[in-house]
């Protein structure tokens, strides 16, 4: 007889950050179906009719192109921004799907990612994707955080921060020395991104974008890193931004081994290189990619519960 792989209880999960959504469908004993990307949602969009607007086709398309390799019975959904009412999302998660809407959990996306990195009281997981997170979940099933306070009050180390960061310093640098960012191959980078070097291209990116397209800019920000030491320098403070949120959670809890994860993480070796330098040497420390929506998909489908959240 032919394996079926437990068909029949297939699991959905799904990973949405701002830069990218990511899904994935497995079987309840961990074999994976198929997985796809669509574009990023936060949960913060729902606040506003033309976010809600955005995030449904977002959850449309996704909807559609699960349904094209097979029918989910439970869905896991981690989202960032995700606080107060989320019945919205889960009933048209539900609708779409054709599911009971009991049968869709939300959840953070951070706890997702570190339950793909770690059994509760493991270990600390660092997450740095457009904002950046610290999180332990305890024996009890209580997610503890350090930092994700979002990108306007901090966020250190994500992509949104290096963006800000890259941009702080080359208008700055205008402001004493008008057209010294074409000697600067950060500035040339950043420019060539966004679109033109004048101050409207500049204001217009960061403030009429979506945080998931600012944090984008991080990736000409390492590009140029070879080539730029101001470049290179925010880098090295990304990773000791991302090496405080693993302090704050050892002093609090005591020390454990640390994964580092999230796709800003990824922009350049010299991230992880200062996160390692700015953490005393007992701290086990591992860089990893991450699949969080496998892990959501392999929850779903054998309905592991929830944490609850402090």
């Amino acid at each position: 007889m032919a394996h079926t792989h437990g068909k029949d209880s297939m699991g959905l999960g799904i990973d949405a950050g701002g830069t990218q959504t990511r899904w994935a469908l497995a079987c309840a004993d961990g074999v994976l179906l198929a997985e796809g990307v669509v574009a990023g949602l936060s949960a913060l969009q729902m606040a506003s009719a033309a976010g809600r607007k955005r995030v449904y086709a977002i959850v449309e398309e996704l909807s559609k192109a699960v349904l094209a390799h097979g029918a989910p019975r439970r869905v896991r959904a981690g989202l960032t921004g995700l606080g107060g009412d989320s019945a919205q999302l889960q009933a048209w998660l539900a609708d779409l799907l054709s599911v009971e809407v009991a049968a869709v959990t939300l959840c953070s996306d951070i706890e997702i990612a570190y339950l793909d990195s770690f059994a509760p009281g493991q270990g600390y997981l660092i997450y740095a994707g457009t904002g950046s997170i610290g999180a332990y979940i305890d024996l009890d099933h209580v997610l503890q955080r350090a930092g994700g306070r979002g990108v306007l009050l901090d966020d250190g180390g994500g992509g949104y921060w290096i963006a800000r960061e890259a941009l702080r310093l080359i208008w700055r640098r205008e402001d004493a020395c008008p057209g010294a960012w074409q000697q600067s191959a950060m500035a040339r980078a950043v420019f060539d991104h966004i679109g033109g070097s004048d101050w409207d291209r500049s204001r217009q990116f960061m403030y009429g974008q979506e945080r998931g397209a600012v944090g984008r800019l991080a990736l000409a920000v390492a590009a140029s890193a070879p080539f730029d030491g101001a470049a290179m320098a925010i880098l090295h403070r990304a990773g000791d931004e991302l090496a405080r949120l693993a302090r704050a959670l050892s002093e609090r809890y005591g020390p454990r081994p640390v994964v580092l994860s999230g796709r800003a993480s990824t922009l350049h070796p010299a991230i992880c290189a200062a996160m390692r330098a700015a953490l005393p040497e007992t701290i086990k420390l591992t860089h990893t990619v991450g699949h969080a929506h496998q892990a959501a998909a392999r929850l779903a489908a054998n309905d592991f519960p929830c944490s609850s959240k402090k």
